[in-house]
């Protein structure tokens, strides 16, 4: 307990936010949640998108592994969609291939024999419908991947200018104190008037740094993400255009 405490004593954190008067203490706190802020969404979205990277991987593995007919795929279907991004385009993908080859079936039998048989397979527009679903589901998980990134961005400028307000501040009050006190410990004010407006300085620095490596890391991860997706629904359009398309034979 003693060792504890003797730290917290010659902390010059500690020592500086215990010596400034309330406008002080205001920002050191301010600097305190900036910090606490940029470590909760680091973790939080540094361990989504390992989540759904790492669910995503399993999946294409599942889909490749697959054989016969990629509609068939059986497959636990997540609670979170946005954990599960490939999961989440191929359902799309499911979905919307079988609600237009049941149209094109269902409006097929009212026709002649051989457009009964054009029914059972994708025309050109079709695919173009399925291809513009799964843009869009692409569209929705990099925006679910990039909420509140905005914060990061706001605290890597926020933090430096907090803590210039705090140095400003501490050696305003620090002039002020000088021109009102007389006496042999003008030195000793100044040092720690000094210490009281560089800690501030430092602490808005140590909130930046990590929020300025973090947002760029969480920026290039998701871009890349943003690749393999697209990737990801090429491959699978393409296998569904290979078994359902109709070839145009004149």
């Amino acid at each position: 307990m003693f060792v504890k405490v003797n730290i917290l004593a010659v902390n010059p954190f500690f020592d500086a936010y215990t010596g400034s008067d309330l406008l002080g203490k205001m920002i050191f706190l301010g600097l305190l949640l900036l910090s606490v802020a940029t470590w909760v969404i680091l973790v939080y979205k540094i361990g989504m998108t390992g989540k759904a990277k790492n669910n995503s991987l399993r999946f294409g593995t599942l889909l490749k592994e697959s054989k016969g007919n990629i509609l068939n795929l059986e497959y636990d279907e997540p609670d979170n969609f946005f954990l599960h991004p490939f999961c989440h385009l191929y359902q799309v993908l499911k979905t919307g291939t079988l609600d237009l080859l049941n149209k094109n079936r269902r409006f097929g039998k009212a026709l002649t024999e051989e457009n009964t048989a054009k029914a059972s397979y994708l025309s050109h527009s079709d695919i173009d419908i399925i291809r513009s679903h799964l843009s869009t589901t692409i569209s929705l998980q990099i925006k679910q991947q990039e909420k509140n990134l905005f914060i990061l961005s706001t605290i890597v400028t926020l933090a430096p200018f907090l803590g210039l307000l705090g140095t400003v501040w501490g050696i305003l009050v620090t002039f002020s104190e000088l021109q009102t006190q007389t006496g042999g410990n003008t030195n000793q004010m100044v040092i720690g008037g000094l210490s009281l407006a560089l800690a501030t300085t430092v602490f808005g620095l140590i909130d930046a740094i990590p929020a300025l490596i973090g947002y760029n890391y969480l920026k290039s991860v998701i871009k890349d993400f943003h690749t393999e997706m697209e990737c990801f629904s090429n491959e699978i359009l393409a296998s569904v255009e290979m078994q359902y398309r109709k070839v145009d034979v004149e």
